[in-house]
């Protein structure tokens, strides 16, 4: 959770008629039918004779045949339900929560060696990675589960649409028309290359073209402006990271082409990458210049592209590793325009000149003593030796290659099949994503609002609102009652963590203006897109365009504090450290994570786990630097900071001892995942121990059938299961290297290892795996 992948096949449309889309909703409740009556029918069986016969309590299936004779072992022994707990809960809901955990857990694991196979071992066993997929997890099946309810709504239009909901669903249908765009090919992406001046490696004679007139400002401008690529800096509106009131300009250090830096100068691996990375980009710029009946030229086009790549090479080499941008104190550095063409001149770089092309865009005009931040001051400094070094030519090579290589997901297939070499040595994957996956995937990440409020009308109960706010409460409370735990705090600062606990702000589900009717407020937000069903390519640049001009555009305007920071359409939750809010999309309030149908404990272990990580954030590494309001401010004394210096030490060492074989044996990197082990450290206790206060205070929890685990192991094996995933070693190697998160499976023994009421609950002797004789803790 934080702030900012089967062959490629025609889906048919379901079209218009609300018969089709009926056919649809109606497989799928057929399908749950069977399901829930499978399950039903098996647990009830176990119901049955835990009075009498006793069966086998785990399986990988449901039911045994007359010559099973397999005992699957218990976990954990000697470990009983409460006596008292006789009637058990028969409910859909409790049925399909414990056959879900039934199948995901592998009793014959002890829990107190490796926790996480005990848990998930069932699940890990069961579940293949997909050939389209470089990991597959929890997360990731309930992500599918959500984008198979956008499709159906997607493909269901009604005359009552909206505007907003038209236009979505008209950019799912340009999406999905193949076979227009397989016939117009290259030719949008050539039409826009004139715009930008050129791709000199795939024209004649560019140099003689561009001329004098070319300038390195514009050109960057227009990439900002017009597409929304921060290439070579990264200029970006924000929250003014000292007074959250305002917006202010930012400058920073950019993304590159690849995902992590290390893939520029790392052997092994890394190398692979490179070098497919360099034929993709041969492979485009071959075919491109193939299309506007350039001579093939093999060798030109080689040496432009290694000249493109060894650019790159060095940006990234100039870029800052995650772990030395952990602390936003140490990056921020506001200057006037003055000051910043004093200090990054760049050889001549104008950088008035640059700001003002982005701003005119959206008609602002810089202000004669306007602010900027500056928080990539070690890569302008190196910036400004590798301009000197690489010509005009170069440098609009690599500008267009950033352009064409984000708008290559919406060309023909040919040019995904040049980028599948590529993807293969990055991720591991062989084969693209489903075509209405991709499509639906797109609509939403560029349609939030609207797509939001299609799933929330169609899957979201309204009633979940109310049931998470008050869990959000129970959480929240336990958090400020931690505090007094926490000897290496002093009082005046317990004193502002407990104003800023209580001053967190909460966002669940949705934002209520995507429901009303008379609110214009959604289809004003998409009032300048005009899409067309044969135009797909145009629709994207459209939305590249709308949304450079909705952040450009919030520089002179006041902060909503209100602004839901993402949709409601996602499997994800988040803090924000200059609104000291935190969101849970409706996409996340459902099974394992939580559900008004299920036992407490599995909502505790669930989605209030995900409340207290998230309410940690905001003491994290760095989001204590923010204070109640959201203005980075240092509210600590020197004996609290230094001592919360010392707790996080001892999660970076424990966390950098974790070493992972899928990632050929590399050490998880304990310093940039900081953040989140402290956030999922205080997420589970603090769920834990709200949870226990619940019991206490006469709540009455119900017992799963088939399952002999006690509510508090009950939640802690729903905490476990929510973490079930796998990885290819590919992607494994890659992400150990640029996740702030640790893999899955050590954000669940690392957590739980820290944590001593784990160890009580299922019996672990002292020098046991996850009851080790050194224990860490932050909050």
């Amino acid at each position: 959770m934080g702030k900012p992948e089967n062959p490629v096949g025609t889906v048919q449309i379901a079209g218009h008629s609300g018969q089709k889309h009926r056919g649809f909703l109606e497989g799928a409740l057929l399908l749950l039918l069977i399901l829930v009556t499978g399950a039903l029918v098996t647990l009830g069986l176990l119901y049955a004779h835990s009075r009498g016969k006793q069966l086998p309590l785990f399986s990988s299936r449901l039911c045994f045949s007359k010559e099973e004779k397999t005992v699957v072992k218990r976990a954990p022994r000697d470990l009983k339900a409460p006596e008292d707990a006789v009637e058990l809960c028969t409910s859909p809901g409790c049925v399909m929560a414990a056959a879900r955990i039934l199948q995901n857990m592998d009793p014959s694991k002890e829990p107190c060696d490796d926790f996480y196979q005990y848990a998930c071992g069932g699940w890990l066993r069961r579940h293949v990675i997909p050939e389209t997929n470089s990991r597959y997890s929890v997360f990731d099946i309930l992500r599918e589960e959500l984008e198979i309810i956008l499709k159906g709504v997607l493909e269901n239009s009604t005359a009552k649409d909206r505007p907003a909901m038209q236009k979505a669903r008209t950019l799912y249908r340009s999406c999905m028309n193949e076979s227009v765009i397989e016939k117009r090919d290259s030719k949008p992406l050539l039409d826009i290359l004139e715009v930008v001046g050129g791709w000199p490696v795939a024209m004649d004679k560019w140099s003689e073209n561009a001329g004098p007139g070319w300038e390195l400002e514009r050109q960057l401008a227009v990439m900002n402006a017009q597409f929304n690529r921060r290439v070579l800096i990264d200029l970006f509106i924000w929250n003014d990271d000292q007074n959250s009131s305002r917006h202010i300009i930012y400058i920073d250090q950019p993304t590159l082409g690849m995902p992590s830096r290390e893939h520029y100068f790392s052997a092994g691996a890394n190398q692979k990458v490179r070098e497919a990375y360099l034929q993709f980009m041969v492979s485009v710029a071959t075919m491109l210049r193939a299309d506007m009946s350039l001579p093939e030229d093999s060798s030109l086009v080689q040496e432009d592209m290694a000249q493109v790549l060894e650019l790159e090479t060095q940006l990234a080499n100039a870029t800052a590793p995650q772990e030395e941008r952990h602390d936003v104190t140490a990056l921020y550095h506001r200057m006037d325009l003055e000051e910043l063409q004093d200090k990054f001149g760049l050889k001549g770089f104008n950088w008035t000149l640059f700001i003002q092309a982005v701003l005119s865009s959206v008609n602002t005009t810089l202000l004669p003593d306007e602010q900027v931040v500056v928080y990539g001051i070690p890569y302008l400094q190196h910036l400004e030796d590798i301009i000197d070094v690489y010509s005009p030519r170069t440098m609009q090579n690599y500008l267009v290659w950033r352009l064409v290589l984000d708008r290559i997901s919406s060309l023909s297939q040919r040019f995904k099949d040049a980028r599948a070499s590529y993807r293969k040595a990055l991720y591991g994957t062989t084969v693209e994503e489903v075509r209405w996956r991709e499509c639906v995937s797109y609509v939403n990440s560029n349609m939030e609002s609207a797509v939001g409020s299609l799933y929330v009308t169609e899957a979201f109960p309204g009633d979940s609102k109310s049931a998470v706010r008050e869990l959000i409460g129970k959480v929240r409370a336990v958090f400020v009652e931690t505090l007094d735990e926490l000897s290496w705090m002093d009082e005046s600062s317990r004193k502002k963590a407990r104003e800023k606990a209580m001053s967190i702000r909460e966002q669940i589900g949705y934002p209520d203006y995507i429901l009303e009717e008379k609110d214009k407020h959604l289809d004003e937000e998409y009032s300048s897109l005009n899409f067309s069903e044969d135009l797909y390519f145009e629709n994207g640049l459209q939305n590249l365009k709308a949304g450079a001009q909705r952040s450009l555009k919030k520089l002179r305007e006041k902060v909503d504090q209100n602004l839901w920071i993402i949709g409601a359409a996602v499997v994800n939750a988040f803090y924000s450290p200059n609104r000291n809010q935190i969101v849970f999309p409706a996409g996340i309030l459902q099974p394992p994570f939580f559900s008004k149908e299920q036992p407490q404990a599995l909502n505790f272990g669930g989605i209030g786990m995900v409340i207290g990580h998230e309410i940690t954030h905001g003491f994290d590494d760095n989001g204590r630097n923010f204070d109640k309001d959201g203005n980075m401010l240092d509210w600590w004394s020197n004996f609290s900071a230094q001592h919360f210096q010392e707790q996080s030490e001892c999660m970076v060492h424990q966390y950098g001892n974790y070493s992972w074989d899928l990632a050929d044996d590399q050490n998880v990197n304990g310093f940039s995942t900081l953040g989140e082990n402290i956030a999922d450290n205080g997420g589970v206790r603090q769920a834990y121990k709200a949870y226990l206060k619940w019991l206490s205070e006469g709540g009455k929890d119900r017992q799963l059938p088939g399952l002999e685990l006690t509510h508090e192991q009950l939640f802690f094996v729903n905490y476990a299961q929510v973490w079930c995933g796998s990885y290819r070693p590919e992607f494994a190697v890659q992400s150990i290297k640029t996740d702030v998160h640790s893999p899955l499976k050590y954000r669940v023994l690392g957590s739980l290892q820290n944590l001593a009421a784990f160890a009580d609950a299922f019996h672990c002797a002292r020098g046991t795996p996850m009851h080790p004789k050194v224990r860490c803790r932050v909050w």
